[in-house]
């Protein structure tokens, strides 16, 4: 089951910290780590979302969490099986938490999606990359349709940080949480 979120309601990153807790709690297995798989590019606007993220997370010093994929350091479609690959060498009790940018319905615009299951990136723009994560978290930042790669290109800059910037607060709001329990 996929949830959706609209990232412009005052609630959205408490929505997103709640469903995160809740599609983690499927995953009862013998994980001890939570890793975040923050897939995108830093030189396409539209594509940049999982980059960010993953910049603003790795700015926080968060016990048993691991990110990968930020502004300096992207990982993207050249370096996805790379990643993913020491990701289970060096987490193999690591719960794998995708995250990447997607196009979707124009009603959809804005919002964030968080679901169980691998991660299909670069599904949107015609590529054929390996499912990764365990869960994933995508923000539908443009319309899908025609000359997708274009629509990437012009994406507004202003959707993608305000969606990155509700994602990245979810995850801390459940992070947090950890800590106080």
């Amino acid at each position: 089951m996929v949830f959706y979120v609209n990232s412009q309601k005052k609630e959205s990153s408490s929505e997103i910290a709640f469903l995160l807790r809740k599609c983690i709690l499927h995953h009862p297995g013998p994980w001890s780590e939570l890793v975040f798989l923050c897939i995108g590019s830093d030189r396409v606007t539209g594509d940049c979302l999982g980059p960010y993220i993953g910049h603003q997370l790795s700015q926080k010093e968060i016990h048993g969490v691991y990110v990968y994929g930020t502004l300096y350091h992207p990982v993207h479609a050249l370096n996805l099986e790379k990643a993913s690959d020491f990701i289970h060498t060096h987490h193999p009790q690591g719960l794998v938490i995708a995250i990447d940018a997607s196009l979707g319905k124009k009603k959809h615009l804005g919002y964030v999606t968080i679901a169980d299951g691998a991660l299909y990136p670069g599904a949107g723009v015609q590529k054929e990359l390996p499912p990764v994560g365990d869960i994933h978290i995508t923000g539908i930042v443009n319309i899908a349709g025609m000359l997708e790669q274009l629509t990437l290109q012009t994406t507004r800059l202003s959707t993608v940080i305000s969606l990155a910037d509700t994602i990245t607060q979810g995850i801390l709001n459940y992070t947090n949480s950890l800590i106080c329990l």
